[in-house]
Order: C-alpha cells, then structure tokens, then sequence
C-alpha cells in the first residue's frame, strides 16, 4: 500500500470518531494552540489497533514519510498518531531516523508531543544506537531551541538504572538559571523519576546545585512522601 493511501484510510477512521463536544475543551486545555477532533486517548487506542491490525506499520523506509504527512495534518490526534507508530516502530528503525525525531519535536512544538517524542521515540533510538547520545544530545543541550533542551533532560525518563548519570548532570547543569517554566519543569521531572532508582544521588544533587524551587520542588516530590 502507498503512503498516501495508508494515510487517507487511517484519517477516514479516526475522523469517522470526531466529537466536537470533545474538541473544544481538547483545545483549551493546549492553550488554544491546536485544532481537535475530539477523540480522546482510550478511543484513539482502539482505533489505531484496529487499523494496525488490518493495515500493519508502515514499511521502515516510508515510516518518516508517514510521520512527517501525519504531522502536518491540522488536527492534534494526528500528530498523537504518528508518535504511537513511530513508537511502535523504534525497534526496527534505521540509525537515519534521527532526523524525523528531531522534526518532531520542532515542528507544531508543545508539551504533549516533546514529552512523548523525547522520553519514547528518541529515548528508544539512544538504546539502540548509543554512539549517537553524545554529539545529538550536547547539540540538543546547546541548542537556541528550548524544546531541544527539554528533550535532551528528558530523554533518559525511562532508563532506570541504565541512566548514565554524567549526562543527566551535564544538560541540567547549563539550564539551571533558565526562567523558562517547562526547562525548569523538566530539571525537576528528570530528577524525580531517577529519585526511584538512586534517591541518594538525587538528594546530594539538587543540595549541592542552584535549581530553581520549582525544579526543587518537584525533583523531591517522591522522596518526600
């Protein structure tokens, strides 16, 4: 199946779910920043397997095809779309995808979709080609773009004990005079999640560095239950 008609079928069934009633507090809750179907997160679920089941991903070599053109659609559950296949997919990936993860988090740029990209798309990629952590992830850090910078702290979120812990330091240590809300956010976030698995660290950490209390604040949240 080509592209364009693999898109159109997807975008035939989730508009066939469209709910404006959904819509509109959809797009006040993003601040008015996007356009809603209104299709909320269970029933896209079911549609996306649904259609995956008939339809299969898409073949890796059209797969930044199929992301760029869903994110270019108007409506915000098509960016949704193309992150849960992108996602889905991140394991057969080749090492040039790179590219297509970082449109995604500059393109239409918002908290919803940086967080997802950041912490399950690129955070993916980075296990399976970790030679590519250090010049992308500095380049991320030193970037103009806050966004870059949010997905550089953010994307060991789901490593655990793998977190290598220089490098959570080293992008939140540039970024800890940043007046920017979701930097601050994400210096804390990070540190909150690897609070589950060294909690010692994170302590010494955020007592031994200037963090903003909004970073500080939610850096200790879980260690201070």
């Amino acid at each position: 199946m080509d592209t364009e008609t693999y898109i159109s079928i997807l975008q035939s069934q989730l508009e066939k779910a469209k709910n404006q009633s959904n819509a509109i507090p959809m797009k006040k809750y993003m601040k008015e920043h996007f356009e809603y179907l209104g299709v909320k997160s269970p029933e896209r679920k079911l549609i996306l397997a649904e259609f995956l089941k008939e339809h299969g991903l898409p073949h890796i070599s059209a797969l930044p095809l199929v992301i760029k053109k869903l994110w270019d659609l108007p409506y915000r559950e098509y960016q949704y779309f193309a992150m849960a296949i992108a996602e889905k997919s991140i394991k057969k990936v080749n090492n040039d995808f790179l590219p297509t993860i970082e449109y995604m988090i500059l393109q239409k740029s918002w908290w919803d979709t940086v967080d997802y990209v950041a912490g399950s798309i690129a955070g993916g990629y980075f296990k399976r080609f970790p030679e590519f952590i250090p010049d992308c992830t500095n380049d991320w850090s030193a970037s103009n773009d806050m966004w870059l910078n949010r997905s550089a702290i953010l994307y060991q979120l789901k490593y655990g004990k793998n977190t290598n812990k220089d490098h959570l330091a080293n992008y939140i240590l540039p970024h800890t005079e940043s007046k920017e809300f979701f930097i601050q956010k994400a210096i804390g976030w990070s540190l909150r999640q690897y609070s589950k698995t060294d909690p010692e660290w994170v302590r010494e950490f955020i007592s031994t560095q200037p963090l903003a209390p909004l970073s500080v604040r939610e850096g200790l949240k879980w260690l201070n239950k």
